[in-house]
């Protein structure tokens, strides 16, 4: 028996047999890239089935996500936990073999996938964090960090814009561990690429400053000589990226082969007989060889054998360099300081804006959190993202030159930056924030999602956080954009009013298991005595008065200030008002009822809500007669100081509210 052929044409049927049984699915993809996917797992890629989550195991990323059946077929042959029964029960709910791959759903799926173009940037983020993880802690003759990041895609991966964004950056920065295995088909759903895409991929690459290799599977689908030999000349190139165009048959070995209908449909049970014959497959469904599992094995165990020869090194290096060992190790299990023990870290001596305390508590959490790693889209100056070298540490900015510098500069790529933050967050061993302007979210949004998909422990500093931008007008003035990112599970989004409160919305980012973002003003803000550690709580009283309250003035951030003046406004006037600063609706949500009530009465009817943006994260607050002050439009440009009172951000209409809304609810 041939176990190489064999092994290959196991990944076309089982791929094709799985989604045939689902009658969903897209069996062209692992038919046509069988060889890739083979030559990869059997030959270079370094990883043990029985340790998936190996720190120094290769990373290898399907971005073409809609082909996860190659990564299932790859998983069970080389026994990484998906049984034939898994291969069986595709797409269906509740299996580890779902549509398209799922972070911390399926052992071994190094992110999740789907959406076109996404993996490739998430494994520019991987070979990143290698890079810098290998400058800070390798030693001669102690390589403790040193694997590759392969990513397969394909035609639709490369014509999405965020692989342009995210590739260009990996050839700026020569990452040379990134290996991208480009399934060159020329098919998408409507057809021919020859429609929409007819650019020379492999001149793009180079100009990017990429290595571009060429092999070509249509004369020989099963050739993994030239697959080998071009995997190796990646692999010897280590100051730039490298890309192997695999020119391949879509279908390989089924009637629909080269055409557009084998992409995104199952063959057809007339076709897979078909395809069996083709290819010399005779063994019953979801029936594979014993000599294929055993061919298999052999890398298994060499990778099992790898880790082995890792573990030993790895304890001499801590005998020979016990403190940066404990780092490691420290920074691998993502472990934090006692946040409580930094001093000074809820100081803040005079009113600022929400970016400046922002900074400033960055600053102070960078020293204390080695793994801390970000930087901004081209904004630092603006959004104040950067890490300033203190005389105990120099921090340095990440480059070709630099592998070890902590300060990123992403380029203005504001899609492809949250998605490199995705991809180093899920390396291990970085801690990643990555900051732009607040309106620009919307060309992060996708890659934010994917992030609260994944429960990433992502930060976002989003800066310039509402009409307060001023002089640049509607399109740099955020209106729609906390709504949008209060809508998708698993964000928390908080918008704090002061120092403290960013000081405490900083510490939620980093004690939890999900993205946050973190919404600040450009303008300066008070500080408040009575904020703090309370808005870990997400809501709280920030000020109370004296016996029940008449109404609640409800706001975030800079609209805060107006409540607090407007409390006092309406206290001369015989009316008790409790201000609530709720900077984060969705750490509030997560309270006891108890205490949700105890800061908001279910009794007292009379409301406001004040909040430079949509309307629409406020009715549930505001009740039957609460009055909401928010925008209803588009900003406009002038200076933020005329702009707030244009659109009704004055204590004289909060107060004016107040009353209307008081009058409301005696009138129920």
């Amino acid at each position: 028996m041939d176990a190489q052929k064999t092994t290959i044409n196991a990944i076309r049927i089982l791929s094709a047999e799985a989604i045939e049984k689902a009658k969903s699915g897209h069996p062209g993809l692992p038919m046509g890239a069988a060889p890739i996917g083979y030559t990869l797992f059997q030959h270079f890629l370094k990883f043990n089935p029985a340790d998936l989550n190996w720190d120094n195991r290769d990373r290898f990323i399907l971005s073409a996500g809609h082909g996860s059946m190659l990564n299932y077929t790859l998983f069970h042959l080389y026994g990484m936990g998906i049984t034939m029964e898994d291969l069986q029960s595709f797409r269906q709910f509740g299996s580890k073999t779902p549509g398209h791959p799922e972070y911390g759903h399926t052992a071994g799926v190094e992110t999740t996938t789907g959406p076109l173009g996404q993996g490739i940037a998430n494994a520019v983020g991987m070979a990143l964090a290698e890079a810098h993880l290998a400058a800070k802690y390798n030693k001669p003759g102690y390589k403790v960090v040193d694997h590759y990041t392969y990513a397969f895609c394909g035609d639709g991966c490369l014509e999405e814009g965020i692989s342009y964004e995210a590739c260009s950056f990996a050839g700026t920065h020569g990452l040379g561990k990134l290996i991208l295995l480009y399934d060159d088909n020329e098919i998408t759903i409507e057809g021919d690429t020859d429609v929409t895409f007819k650019e020379n991929v492999g001149a793009r690459f180079a100009a990017q400053n990429w290595q571009v290799l060429h092999v070509d599977l249509t004369t020989d689908p099963n050739d993994i000589t030239e697959l080998s030999r071009a995997i190796e000349q990646a692999k010897a190139r280590t100051d730039k990226p490298s890309i192997i165009i695999c020119h391949t048959n879509i279908g390989y070995g089924s009637p629909l082969q080269d055409t557009a209908k084998c992409h995104g449909a199952p063959l057809g049970a007339e076709n897979l007989q078909k395809s069996k014959e083709a290819l010399g497959w005779e063994y019953p469904p979801f029936e594979c060889p014993e000599e294929v599992y055993a061919h298999c094995k052999i890398a298994a165990q060499a990778g099992a054998n790898a880790e082995i020869q890792w573990k030993k090194m790895l304890v001499e290096y801590e005998a020979t360099y016990p403190e940066l060992a404990a780092e490691y190790k420290a920074v691998m299990a993502g472990e934090k300081p006692n946040f409580d023990d930094i001093e000074g870290l809820y100081n803040f001596a005079k009113p600022m804006a929400t970016r400046q305390t922002s900074a400033q508590v960055l600053n102070k959490l960078a020293g204390k959190i080695p793994q801390l790693m970000g930087g901004s889209a081209d904004l630092a100056p603006s959004n104040l993202s950067d890490m300033k070298n203190t005389d105990e540490i120099t921090y340095g900015d990440f480059s070709a030159n630099n592998f070890a510098g902590r300060n990123m500069h992403f380029g203005i790529r504001e899609h492809a930056m949250a998605a490199i933050a995705n991809g180093m967050q899920l390396h291990g061993g970085i801690q990643a924030y990555c900051a732009t302007f607040f309106v620009f979210s919307d060309y992060c949004k996708p890659a934010m999602r994917l992030s609260a998909l994944m429960n990433l422990p992502v930060t976002y500093i989003m800066t310039h956080d509402s009409i307060g931008v001023g002089e640049d007008g509607p399109t740099h003035q955020p209106v729609e954009q906390l709504i949008m990112l209060r809508s998708i599970p698993g964000m928390k989004v908080y918008r704090p009013a002061d120092g403290k409160e960013t000081a405490a919305a900083w510490v939620s980012a980093l004690s939890g298991n999900q993205p946050t973002t973190l919404v600040l003003s450009r303008q300066n803000l008070p500080q408040y005595e009575g904020s703090g550690r309370s808005a870990l709580k997400g809501g709280y009283i920030l000020e109370n008065c004296e016996g029940d309250p008449d109404v609640l003035l409800i706001a975030t951030g800079s609209e805060v200030e107006l409540c607090v003046k407007a409390k006092a406004v309406l206290a001369e006037q015989g009316v008790n008002a409790r201000v609530v600063s709720m900077p984060c609706i969705e750490e509030f949500e997560k309270q006891t009822q108890a205490y949700k009530d105890n800061i908001l009465p279910k009794k007292v009817k009379a409301r406001v809500c004040v909040e430079a943006a949509s309307p629409y994260s406020w009715y549930k607050y505001a009740g039957d007669y609460g009055e909401i002050i928010a925008m209803n439009s588009f900003g406009a440009s002038a200076p933020a100081g005329k702009l707030f009172p244009h659109f009704g951000f004055t204590v004289e209409n909060v107060v004016e509210k107040a009353l209307k809304s008081i009058e409301n609810a005696k009138a129920e």
